[in-house]
């Protein structure tokens, strides 16, 4: 059964820190972009969802830094990166 924090192929999911300056950062570019996006704060969870989470944060990265975006299933930024965050989601 696939994991509920599992980014699908038509969405953009941001996993991030409810205290990271760079998760922060990222979301605002989203927002400023006008980009729907499933923000899942990993360390706001707990018990098996927190496993769950962090399960699909190292699916996607294997340094299990953050903020890791998930551009439709396919394209994966760590950190913020502006221009490649941009260039992503086609702006």
């Amino acid at each position: 059964m696939p994991s509920r924090f599992a980014a699908g192929p038509d969405e953009v999911v941001l996993y991030a820190l409810s205290t990271c300056i760079w998760c922060r950062r990222t979301r605002r570019l989203l927002d400023r972009l006008g980009t729907p996006y499933r923000l899942v704060e990993v360390d706001l969870l707990s018990g098996p969802e927190r496993e769950d989470a962090y399960g699909e944060v190292r699916r996607w990265s294997s340094s299990g830094a953050f903020p890791v975006l998930v551009v439709h299933g396919r394209t994966v930024i760590q950190g913020f990166h502006e221009d490649r965050i941009t260039e992503a989601l086609g702006g």
